[in-house]
């Protein structure tokens, strides 16, 4: 029973996570990338410090001491560098493609934890890492008519994401989830003060842009809250391959929406994506079984 609630919780988060890339997309529309990660960062910031005294009491836990400690700022600054990466990416690219790039960070996060932190990764995984990264090739396809520098920029989310999920494997356990959230959510403000110059000037948002602001804000704490409680109830084995719904959730939102229309080559490099992304996953739980 607690794995099919747990299954349930990382459906809808990967549903609500497609909905806050949806809003994000449509707020982009109209107001500069840097006043969107501003507003989402305060947004997130005043969320997770709201569910910390609701939970604790008190605030105090955003005061760990270990919050100033370089893997902290290191692990912060890769989250704001992500955050620039993606929240850039949903303004220029189209969501679906945003979305099957994506898919291929729990690759990323496998082969740095093999050539950073020493972990063992044979042959065959290492041959579905290579097959993967050939399939984001064929989802972006440099070289093409078709692609744009633009497409490049997930990739970078990628990459960036994988050593933010890295530094935190070496943070000390002791540290609240909620205090993490909390001040990668404040690293994203000053990512957005560093793009700002070279943004568009400030604006302010329409009622319908703060009603996409509310609602990415909501989305987020809510899919994050969800993802952790999967992960706190239930077998990691069964739930982690629900993870890519998001991909069915982004294209469908990328369809309705933003009348999106993935071409056959998006389909094939995002197939072959998600099935070495499940087939590395695999060799790890087999491997750690032995």
């Amino acid at each position: 029973m607690q794995n099919i609630r747990g299954i349930v919780f990382v459906i809808f988060s990967m549903a609500v996570f497609a909905g806050e890339d949806a809003f994000i997309k449509s707020m982009s529309h109209g107001i500069p990338v840097s006043e969107v990660l501003i507003f989402l960062g305060i947004g997130g910031m005043v969320s997770f410090a709201t569910l910390t005294f609701l939970k604790r009491g008190t605030l105090a836990p955003l005061v760990h001491r270990d919050m100033r400690s370089p893997l902290m700022l290191w692990r912060n600054a890769s989250e704001a560098v992500a955050a620039m990466f993606f929240i850039t990416a949903l303004s220029l690219v189209p969501l679906s493609t945003v979305a099957a790039v994506f898919q291929a960070t729990p690759l990323a996060i496998t082969a740095g934890a093999a050539l950073f932190l020493g972990e063992h990764v044979g042959w065959r995984r290492w041959s579905a890492i290579g097959a993967g990264f050939i399939g984001v090739l064929v989802i972006i396809r440099p070289g093409s008519d078709t692609f744009q520098l633009a497409a490049l920029l997930p990739l970078g989310a990628v990459i960036t994401i994988a050593i933010r999920d890295l530094l935190t494997r070496q943070m000390d356990p002791s540290i609240p989830s909620l205090s993490v959230a909390f001040y990668g959510f404040a690293a994203v403000i000053p990512a957005g003060l560093l793009l700002a110059p070279i943004n568009d000037p400030f604006v302010m948002p329409s009622g319908i842009e703060w009603a996409y602001m509310l609602g990415a804000v909501i989305c987020g704490v809510s899919g994050y809250y969800a993802i952790v409680q999967a992960m706190r109830i239930a077998e990691t084995s069964i739930i982690m391959p629900f993870r890519y719904m998001r991909l069915i959730f982004s294209m469908a939102l990328g369809m309705l929406v933003f009348a999106e229309r993935p071409d056959f080559w998006t389909y094939v490099g995002a197939t072959i994506v998600i099935g070495t992304g499940a087939y590395t996953f695999w060799r790890e739980q087999k491997t750690r079984a032995r």
